[in-house]
């Protein structure tokens, strides 16, 4: 089981769920208290921190020069599961999710424009 959420998310959890501590603290709580397999916690453009029963996985965001954002998280979502899927250790599959988000935000749009697609 895996649940991502990202720095304004918590904050949401925090006023909807009366949680009190650091963002960490949150995170470790949420892991326990849900029994999940992977608790993932995206700071934006400073870092990003995967969550395991057994583990921690802590990677500074790369700097990159952003275009959008739109899209960067289900692409770390994705590349994670991906990666764990096909075999890859916890910080692999975390490497690989940052790798990808990253370039993600170097990128105009979700869509390419309209004028891109072939009918």
């Amino acid at each position: 089981t895996v649940f991502k959420l990202n720095d304004d998310e918590i904050k949401v959890m925090r006023r909807l769920f009366a949680l009190t501590g650091t963002d960490d603290d949150i995170c470790q709580k949420l892991l326990d208290k849900y029994h999940l397999d992977y608790l993932i916690f995206t700071a934006g453009e400073k870092y990003s921190v995967v969550y395991t029963p057994a583990e921690k996985s802590f990677i500074e965001t790369p700097v990159v020069s952003t275009v959008d954002t739109v899209g960067a998280g289900d692409a770390f979502s994705g590349a994670f599961v991906y990666s764990l899927l096909t075999g890859k250790s916890l910080r692999q599959a975390h490497e690989k999710a940052v790798a990808v988000s990253a370039y993600v935000c170097t990128q105009s749009g979700a869509w390419p424009p309209y004028k891109d697609f072939k009918s």
